[in-house]
């Protein structure tokens, strides 16, 4: 039987002509080269110094660990970025139901829109294998551990891309499309493990592993972990479980893409609305407070949802800080701290980075921009009015929640000495560079905020994806900059170590280990305060390029479309035909 795809083919006709197609692989293995070879050289001068490093075999197997370990959390991500809004903006520009209108099944589009999205995410793993391969000469790894490794990788990507089709299927909203990906995909990569983790603690017996094994990321630690049967278990599982997504957003894609009819009250526009805008009085009362100084700040608020969830993270952050203050297990308190506290700021880094790129995507598409340009309003206003509503929606949630962080951390810290400082033998002074650092860490989460705040305005005006512009302004600002910040750190500091031991020639031994005493402070500081400048760079660099090239770059979407005329080619010369022959008698 032949099975014919249609949509399919017409995808990977189109992605074959993408530039980003061919970039994508060059970039990841280009990176994947970068810091492979950053490592080694970091290695060489740690051994070089003598305060570590290691010989072949164990340098090898960190070197694998680092680059699979990026690699897991590039695949996991992929689905968030590629693949959860791919469908549902077929259906906000009203273009999936032309293909509905044809003999298409359900299949063709969600095959044909998985290929497309997943190539650049596929090439890009792909291109990293021969970078870990490097390990095999290096040792310490063996050939079925790179094999069952590379396995893993590539059914994590698997299942991030089927949990974020599925997500697009049944949403309309780019944005709630990329939260609720990765909702989902913390709860099947933690969920597992930690429902094993409550039943053991509960029952009192040994770990399971019944509901790890639907979790990727457990399937990747079991490569060299809890006996071959459990990995290939594992990976059976997530595969049925990624096809069964798959064949459900299948199933439902036909039915889910028409706009569904709203049940409305009397004067009311619907409850749907009402939930994401809120009620007639509480929209005439923000109307009448933001609309006055600058309407772009109403346009940017107008959703009454984010600034729930937001101060609901936010409160979340504080019991968890008081819950720290009323007990005395410090030490298993501090990591749940940090690990959740983490999560947060990490949520915290795409939600803002989301919604900064997200209101000029959106305003770009709809039209919306080209009206705010032909109003009286001047580029600065619009650029200050998008500022000024992240600012509102943002803004006090997140200083409560760096208020929390700090007092928690601090406290813990403090209270318990587990802090990087403890090799330091003054211990009035390690407090007093614990509590520097911690102070200084919580500066660099806010300032990465505003930074990734107006770096996103930037992307959102420049992309056509709000999911694109996310991905970008992420990894531009924080991703690609926090490997270069930690390189030069790190290298920087064992430079400076070596150049003050050989210049010592009495006592180098003295010097390294007065160096090694305070490299924790070093390695905490040096790189906190590389980070504020570097963000300082972004934010004046994303401001300047608001204000001077704002109208340029939002018209050129609409600008007439300059038609070249070619003139006609000269005529070729003509040649004069040669002289007859002389006759011959």
């Amino acid at each position: 039987m032949n099975v014919s795809l249609p949509i399919v083919e017409r995808e990977l006709r189109i992605a074959a002509r993408k530039r980003s197609t061919f970039w994508v692989r060059i970039i990841a293995a280009f990176t994947g080269v970068v810091i492979a070879g950053g490592f080694l050289v970091l290695q060489l001068a740690m051994t070089k110094a003598g305060v570590g490093g290691g010989g072949a075999f164990q340098i090898g197997m960190v070197l694998f660990t680092v680059l699979t370990w990026m690699s897991l959390a590039a695949a996991l991500s992929a689905g968030v970025f590629f693949t959860s809004d791919c469908l549902s903006e077929e259906k906000r520009e009203g273009t999936l139901g032309f293909l509905f209108l044809t003999d298409l099944r359900g299949y063709d589009v969600v095959f044909g829109k998985l290929l497309a999205t997943s190539l650049r995410g596929f090439f890009a793993l792909l291109s990293i294998f021969p970078v870990l391969a490097i390990t095999f000469m290096l040792g310490g790894v063996t050939g079925e551990t790179f094999w069952k490794t590379m396995l893993a990788l590539g059914n994590a990507l698997f299942f991030s891309l089927a949990v974020g089709m599925l997500v697009s299927a049944m949403s309309r909203d780019s944005q709630r499309a990329l939260i609720a990906t990765v909702v989902a995909m913390l709860m099947f990569i933690f969920g597992g493990p930690v429902l094993d983790g409550v039943i053991a603690e509960a029952y009192g017996r040994s770990f399971g592993m019944t509901f790890s094994l639907s979790s990727p990321g457990f399937v990747f630690m079991s490569v060299n972990k809890f006996g071959a049967s459990i990995f290939w278990q594992g990976l059976m599982t997530t595969q049925i479980i990624a096809w069964f997504f798959l064949a459900v957003a299948c199933l439902l894609l036909p039915r889910a893409w028409q706009e569904k009819k709203q049940e409305t009250r009397t004067g009311g526009r619907g409850w749907s609305y009402a939930l994401k805008f809120g009620g007639a009085k509480s929209r005439a009362h923000m109307r009448r407070i933001l609309m006055i100084p600058n309407p772009v700040v109403w346009l940017a608020c107008r959703e009454r949802w984010q600034p729930l969830v937001v101060w609901a993270i936010a409160l979340l952050t504080v019991a968890g800080a008081l819950m720290i203050f009323t007990r005395t297990a410090y030490g298993l308190f501090d990591m749940t701290n940090y690990m959740v506290g983490g999560l947060m700021c990490v949520i915290f880094y795409l939600w803002v980075s989301s919604q900064s790129c997200r209101f000029l995507v959106d305003a770009r598409k709809s039209g919306l921009l080209e009206l705010l340009l032909s109003s009286p309003l001047e580029d600065g206003q619009i650029v200050r009015g998008q500022w000024s509503g992240l600012r509102r929606q943002f803004g006090l949630p997140i200083v409560i929640y760096l208020i929390a962080q700090l007092s928690a951390a601090l406290f813990t810290q403090l209270t318990t000495n587990a802090n990087v400082f403890a090799m330091i033998k003054n211990a009035m002074l390690g407090k007093v560079f614990t509590a520097i650092s911690t102070v200084l860490g919580t500066s660099v989460v806010l300032a990465n905020l505003i930074t990734l705040a107006w770096f996103g305005m930037w992307m959102g005006l420049t992309s056509r994806n709000t999911n694109f512009a996310t991905l970008k302004t992420i990894l531009f600002v924080q991703i690609i900059p926090w490997f270069a910040i930690m390189f030069v750190s790190y290298l920087g500091l064992i430079l400076l170590m070596m150049t003050f031991a050989m210049n010592n020639s009495g006592n180098p031994a003295s010097v390294i280990t007065g160096f090694t005493s305070w490299m924790p402070a070093l390695y905490t500081i040096v790189p906190l305060v590389l980070t504020l400048l570097k963000d300082v760079v972004f934010t004046v660099w994303a401001r300047k390029k608001l204000y001077s090239s704002f109208r340029e770059r939002a018209t050129q979407s609409v600008m007439p479309v300059k038609i070249v005329v070619q003139h006609p080619m000269p005529p070729p010369p003509i040649t004069p035909a040669p002289p007859p022959l002389p006759a011959q008698h």
